[in-house]
C-alpha cells in the first residue's frame, strides 16, 4: 500500500483533526464513567501518574492520536485501497503496455543521439586540443619572443606524443568494439538482446535532455477528484459557509474541520467533516443540499450519499458524513439473493436484503415490524416486496396470507404454500379479503388471550417467542397485500373504511402477536391507500417516482428534505429504492435479485418444509395445482390457469372466466374467445355438466369449478 493512494489536502484548506476510524461510525461512543468521589479508592497507577506534582505526569500521558493512518483502520477500509491499487496498477500497466512500440522507437532515437554525445564529447579528447591551444598560444609569443621557440617546439612534440598514444587506444577499442559486434551477431538471440539493452540503455540516458521523459505520464482519468478546496467551495456555493473579506482573497472565509479526508474508499471519496460555529448551520441544512453540492463537486446527486453521525457514532448535530463514488453505484448486474440458494432461513434473524453504494449488506430484521413499499410500475417494486416474503418460505413455522389486486402472475407460486391465496380485485375476491382480514382478527385476539395466560418465565414480555412458536403452535404470521390501491378503488365506500381500518389494527397491535405485514401500493395519495394506514408503518421502501412529493407519500413526511428523496432515482435504477428504518435512519439499496423461477422454487421448498413439519394448512392444502406441482404430475396449462381464475368461486360466467385468464397471462390468452376456450378445455379433459351457470339470479354461459377439477387425476384430489 503506498501514500499515493491517500490524496494531501490541497493547500490545507481544512483544518486537519485527529481523524476518526471508519469503524467508529457503526459502532456507539464509548460510555464515560461519572468521578468517583474523593474517598474513593483510585488505582495506583493512576495516582501515580496523575498527581499533579509528579514532574512525569504530561510525559506519562498518552496522547488521543491515531497510530495507523486512516486508510489502514479498518479491515474493510484496507480492502477498498487494495483494491484500488490493484486497480491502478492494471491500469497502468494497459496503458504503458500499448504502448511499448513508442517507447522502442523512442529509446533507440535517443541512443542515436546519446552516440552522437559521446562521440562529439570524446573527440577533443582523443585529439588531444586541450594541449592544442597551449601550443597554439606559444607559437603566436615565439614570434614576438625568440627565446620561446624552443619551449613551443618541445610542447608540440609532447603534444604529437600524446595525439599518437590516444589515437592508438581509440584504435585498439574500435577494433574491440568491432570484435564484440561480430561476436554478439554469432551469438544467441537472447545473449544479443541482452548486450543491445546493456549498450542501448547508458547511450539513451546519454541522449536525454532535461523535459526528456522516456514514458508518457499515465494518470488515471478520475471521473471525480475531491480536494478539501473543492469541498469548501462546495459549501459555500450552497450557502452553508460564509465567504470571507473580498481583499484577503478568501483567507479569512471559514473552513470545514475534517474528522477524516478526504480520502480514497473504494470507488469513490470519503470525507467526515464538521461546519464552522458560528454559522448557524447545522448537518441537516448540509443534506437539504444535496443536489447544489453534487452541481459544485461535478457529479450527479445519485453520486453524493451523505448522512448525520449522530452523537452514539462520535458526532454532532454539525458533523457530516459524506461519500462521493466515481459513477452511478446503482448500476450494473444485479446481485443474486442468498436466499436463493439457501435450504432454510429464521424470520427470526434479520433477511438480506441488499447492497448500499459502497458494496455494504443491507439486512432487515421484520419481527415487531410492518414494511410499505411504494413506487412507479415496473421498477422492481413487487420483486424488492418478494425478497421479504421469500425469507417466510423457508421457515416452516411461518404462516402465509397472501392478497394480489393485480391478480397477476407475480404471487401466483405461492398457492404453493399459502394459507390463504387471494387474487385479483373483483367481487368474489374483495369478499375474499375480506373474510381473510377477519379471519385475522380473530386469530389476533386468540393468540393474545393465550400470550395473557402464559407465565412470565415463558411469556416474559407478553410477546410471541421462537420457543411459544412450536411449543403452542402458533407459527408467525405473515400478511403480504401487493397493489393495495386496486382493491380500495374497486370497494364502496362503506365496505373501504372497514377493510381500512382492519388494516390498521392488523399493522398497529398484530406485531406482538407475531404479525408481520407487508403492503405494497403504487403512488399512495390519500385516495388509494389512507395516511392513517401509510403512518403507522415502521419499515418503508420507495422506488423511483416522479416527484419530492410522491417520495414522501412513501417514506414519509419530510423525507425528502432530510435526503430520504426516491425521486433522484432514474428509470435506469430498476430494484434500487431508499429504506426507511428510522425517523431519522434511511439508506439507498440497490435490492438483491429473485427472479419468477427463482421465486417458485422457494415456493416449492417452503411446501416440503411444511409438509414435513406438519405446518401446511389453508388453501395450501387442498390446492389442486399446487398437489401437482408436489406429486410431480404435469397438469395442462389451461386447467391450472383456470383453477387459478376461479380460486374463489364456484362457478363463473365464460366472459368473466376469459377476462381473468387475460389478466393472468395476456400473452397466452389474449385472442381466446368463447369457443376456443371450450376447446381447450375439452382437449384437457374437462367434460362440462351444463353450459349455463346461475349466478345471482343470472343465467350466461359460464363453467362449474367441479367440473374443471373432474379433469384432475383423482389421486390428486384425494391426496
Amino acid at each position: 500500500m503506498t501514500d499515493a493512494l491517500i490524496r494531501p489536502l490541497n493547500g490545507h484548506t481544512i483544518e486537519k483533526l485527529h481523524p476518526i476510524p471508519p469503524e467508529a461510525l457503526d459502532t456507539p461512543a464509548p460510555v464515560i464513567a461519572e468521578q468517583a468521589p474523593a474517598d474513593a479508592e483510585a488505582p495506583a497507577v493512576v495516582e501515580a501518574v496523575d498527581r499533579p506534582d509528579n514532574p512525569l505526569a504530561d510525559w506519562l500521558t498518552v496522547p488521543d492520536a491515531p497510530v495507523l493512518p486512516a486508510w489502514a483502520r479498518s479491515a474493510a477500509s484496507i480492502k477498498a485501497n487494495v483494491g484500488a491499487f490493484v486497480r491502478l496498477t492494471w491500469w497502468q500497466a494497459r496503458y504503458h503496455g500499448i504502448r511499448t512500440p513508442k517507447y522502442l522507437v523512442k529509446t533507440l532515437l535517443l541512443a542515436a543521439r546519446g552516440f552522437y554525445r559521446a562521440t562529439v564529447r570524446l573527440w577533443p579528447t582523443l585529439s588531444a586540443q586541450d594541449h592544442s591551444a597551449a601550443v597554439k598560444a606559444l607559437r603566436v609569443q615565439s614570434k614576438a619572443k625568440p627565446e620561446d621557440v624552443e619551449l613551443a617546439l618541445r610542447l608540440q612534440m609532447a603534444h604529437a606524443k600524446r595525439t599518437q598514444t590516444r589515437r592508438w587506444r581509440f584504435g585498439t577499442a574500435a577494433v574491440a568494439v568491432a570484435a564484440a559486434t561480430i561476436g554478439i551477431a554469432l551469438a544467441d538471440p537472447l545473449l544479443q538482446m541482452g548486450m543491445a539493452g546493456a549498450i542501448v540503455t547508458p547511450l539513451a540516458y546519454l541522449g536525454r535532455g532535461k523535459e526528456t521523459h522516456l514514458l508518457d505520464h499515465g494518470a488515471p482519468p478520475l471521473r471525480v477528484d475531491m480536494s478539501a478546496q473543492q469541498l469548501n467551495d462546495a459549501l459555500r456555493a450552497a450557502g452553508l459557509l460564509k465567504s470571507g473579506r473580498a481583499s484577503d482573497d478568501e483567507k479569512d472565509a471559514p473552513r470545514v474541520s475534517c474528522s477524516m479526508g478526504p480520502v480514497r474508499d473504494g470507488r469513490g471519496w470519503a470525507v467526515i467533516f464538521d461546519l464552522p460555529r458560528g454559522g448557524g448551520k447545522t448537518a441537516s441544512d448540509v443534506l437539504a443540499k444535496r443536489e447544489v453540492i453534487a452541481q459544485e463537486l461535478g457529479v450527479d446527486e445519485i453520486q453524493v450519499i451523505m448522512s448525520r453521525v449522530r452523537a452514539a457514532k462520535g458526532g454532532n448535530a454539525g458533523r457530516v458524513s459524506m461519500w462521493v463514488a466515481d459513477d452511478d453505484p446503482y448500476l450494473g448486474t444485479p446481485n443474486p439473493s442468498p436466499l436463493a440458494s439457501a435450504e432454510t432461513f429464521s424470520i427470526w434473524d434479520p433477511i438480506p436484503f441488499g447492497q448500499d453504494a459502497r458494496g455494504n449488506r443491507i439486512e432487515v430484521p421484520v419481527m415487531w415490524q410492518s414494511m410499505f413499499f411504494g413506487g412507479l410500475p415496473r421498477r422492481g417494486k413487487t420483486f424488492t416486496q418478494r425478497l421479504m416474503t421469500a425469507a417466510g418460505l423457508l421457515d416452516a413455522y411461518v404462516r402465509h396470507y397472501v392478497a394480489d389486486g393485480k391478480g397477476g402472475a407475480d404471487w401466483m407460486p405461492m398457492r404453493a404454500v399459502a394459507h390463504r391465496l387471494v387474487m385479483g380485485a373483483e367481487d368474489d375476491a374483495i369478499e375474499a379479503l375480506k373474510a381473510m382480514l377477519q379471519e385475522l382478527l380473530v386469530e389476533m385476539e386468540r393468540r393474545f388471550a393465550i400470550l395473557r395466560e402464559l407465565p412470565t418465565s415463558i411469556c416474559p414480555e407478553g410477546k410471541l417467542t421462537p420457543e411459544i412458536v412450536q411449543r403452542y403452535n402458533l407459527p408467525v404470521i405473515f400478511v403480504t397485500i401487493d397493489e393495495l390501491q386496486e382493491y380500495f378503488t374497486a370497494m364502496e365506500r362503506e365496505d373501504r373504511e372497514q377493510v381500512i381500518n382492519d388494516l390498521c389494527r392488523i399493522a398497529r397491535r398484530g406485531p406482538a402477536a407475531g404479525f408481520v405485514s407487508n403492503f405494497a401500493s403504487q403512488r399512495p395519495d390519500a385516495d388509494s391507500v389512507p395516511t392513517k394506514l401509510r403512518e403507522i408503518i415502521t419499515l418503508r421502501y420507495s422506488t423511483q417516482v416522479v416527484d419530492r412529493a410522491s417520495s414522501d407519500m412513501v417514506l414519509g413526511k419530510g423525507k425528502a428534505a432530510q435526503g430520504a428523496d426516491a425521486s433522484v432515482l432514474s428509470e435506469d435504477h430498476v430494484g434500487t429504492g431508499v429504506l426507511v428504518t428510522g425517523p431519522a435512519s434511511y439508506v439507498t439499496v440497490r435490492a438483491d435479485y429473485l427472479d419468477g423461477p427463482g421465486f417458485a422454487t422457494l415456493c416449492a421448498k417452503g411446501r416440503a418444509l411444511r409438509q414435513a413439519a406438519g405446518q401446511l394448512t389453508g388453501d395450501a392444502s387442498g390446492d389442486v395445482t399446487a398437489a401437482a406441482d408436489a406429486a410431480g404430475v404435469k397438469l395442462a396449462p389451461i386447467l391450472s390457469d383456470v383453477l387459478e381464475v376461479m380460486r374463489h368461486s364456484p362457478r363463473m360466467f365464460t366472459t368473466d372466466l376469459l377476462a381473468g385468464l387475460v389478466n393472468l397471462d395476456e400473452d397466452v390468452y389474449g385472442d381466446f374467445n368463447a369457443e376456443r376456450l371450450a376447446a381447450e378445455l375439452e382437449t384437457a379433459g374437462v367434460k362440462r355438466t351444463s353450459k349455463q351457470v346461475k349466478i345471482s339470479g343470472t343465467n350466461a354461459a359460464g363453467y362449474q369449478r367441479r367440473d374443471i377439477e373432474g379433469a384432475v387425476p383423482a389421486e390428486i384430489l384425494l391426496g
